[in-house]
């Protein structure tokens, strides 16, 4: 029977590795060791901040809000809390672009919102 050489499978894992890690500084892109332990760690990385982003995107949204609320002369909480009562559906990344795109018509959003409370 014939024996089992691995050179091409070999050579075509590290190849792999060597595409993944291009670029990296020092042993993190040179020795086989160093490739596979930054290898690992970035796609760590990826995945972590894959959830993060959307973490992130969010709170740039809630900011972008809170500062036309309150050039509008209200708080962000009471803000939503009056959209919600007045029975507006909009989610946070929709009102985010009113208010960084067409400020008069966050205006308006902001007069329902204070209508709902009032009443």
């Amino acid at each position: 029977m014939a024996r089992v050489k691995r050179a091409v499978n070999a050579k075509k894992r590290r190849r792999t590795l060597q595409e993944r890690t291009k670029g990296y500084y020092g042993t993190s892109s040179r020795t086989l060791r160093g490739m596979k332990e930054q290898s690992r760690h970035s796609l760590q990385y990826a995945y972590r901040d894959r959830r993060n982003k959307k973490r992130e995107i969010r709170r740039l949204w809630i900011q972008r809000i809170n500062a036309a609320t309150r050039a509008n002369g209200m708080s962000y909480s009471t803000f939503m809390h009056g959209l919600k009562v007045a029975g507006v559906e909009l989610d946070r990344k929709v009102l985010s672009q009113i208010a960084y795109e067409d400020e008069a018509a966050f205006a308006q959003l902001v007069e329902v919102a204070k209508k709902a409370l009032e009443a």
